[in-house]
């Protein structure tokens, strides 16, 4: 008998209007567009305005459209996973209101935390979902509105992130594609390298921690870059050699895209060439968890079914990871 696996059905990304230039960014904080480009690679990010809106307005936005490009009825949704950490609030989770805005009512839904890694890890659990026979169609989200989070007065971290994110349908298939195999990790130690400082139940908001400035993202450049290279390089490069995967058998690369330099050292490790690299983080900036699909969104017209697919990410925590999986169409 065949083994069912998770296959993606359909892929589709949203991001806001709105576009923040490295010059833009000039106005704002002593930073300029040379310095941003050559140390990230990063030209323009989106961001999300307007009052009210969190980020299930991305992802409302990304599943409508997987609905619709896919022709599923939001009622034959079984599950619904937002991997995030940007919530619209603490509770309920994002994923709820998702699935309300976008009529999923059978489905049941709930949100991850592994920061840039969380697609990699909402993947990895909706894959075991359709693999047990359990469900049918399982949509996986990475959206984050990182703009909510981020201080415009500190130049090390306002240069790298944006808003966005996407979505993917899962469906079982016994032929030879879809999600193949998964190597995920953490370690708590790396917590006091990129955090935010105030805001949980270790530290709730009060004025001071407000006057602080203690409710963004901070980040410890150097070690987090560090840590970044060797992981999420080394975790690729194990995962092709646990499936006895060449350079030459790799169709794409799908890199978490927090910074040019990070992902070349991926590409070198595997020795796969830039032609097979995927690369969008000059227009859309590290959109956290919606980094990957995003990714896939963009090349979905040049991928081909059967494409051996290697997603990667590091991440906040410190998590990284590594998916291996084969693409289930061809070019619609």
């Amino acid at each position: 008998m065949k083994k069912t696996r998770a296959v993606i059905t359909g892929v589709q990304g949203w991001v806001p209007d709105y576009i923040l230039t490295n010059r833009e960014l000039e106005t704002m904080v002593d930073t300029n567009d040379e310095w941003i480009v050559t140390r990230t690679g990063i030209k323009e990010r989106r961001i999300l305005k307007g009052e009210d809106k969190g980020t299930s307005v991305i992802g409302i936005n990304a599943v409508k459209g997987l609905l619709k490009k896919t022709n599923t009825n939001p009622e034959d949704i079984d599950l619904i996973i937002c991997a995030t950490v940007t919530p619209d609030m603490p509770f309920p989770a994002t994923a709820n209101i998702i699935a309300d805005g976008v009529g999923a009512i059978n489905s049941y839904s709930f949100d991850i935390s592994a920061a840039c890694s969380g697609f990699l890890y909402a993947l990895t659990i909706g894959s075991q979902f359709i693999e047990t026979g359990m469900h049918k169609k399982v949509i996986i989200i990475g959206a984050d509105k990182m703009s909510s989070i981020i201080d415009y007065q500190d130049r090390a971290t306002c240069i790298i992130f944006g808003d966005g994110g996407g979505a993917v349908l899962l469906e079982p298939t016994t032929e030879d594609v879809g999600v193949i195999d998964s190597l995920l990790h953490s370690d708590g130690s790396g917590a006091p390298y990129l955090h935010m400082k105030a805001g949980g139940s270790r530290k709730p908001a009060t004025m001071e921690t407000i006057a602080a400035r203690e409710h963004y993202a901070f980040q410890e450049g150097a070690s987090v870059f560090k840590f970044a290279v060797t992981n999420m390089a080394e975790v690729s490069a194990e995962i092709m050699e646990r499936n006895n995967l060449t350079a030459e058998d790799v169709s794409w690369l799908v890199p978490h895209q927090a910074n040019k330099r990070i992902i070349d050292a991926t590409a070198n490790r595997m020795g796969i060439g830039p032609d097979k690299v995927m690369l969008n983080i000059e227009k859309y900036g590290n959109t956290t968890a919606g980094t990957l699909p995003l990714c896939l969104w963009d090349y979905e017209s040049r991928l081909k079914k059967g494409d051996n697919i290697i997603l990667a990410a590091f991440g906040g925590g410190f998590t990284w990871g590594s998916i291996y999986l084969k693409w289930g169409y061809d070019p619609k």
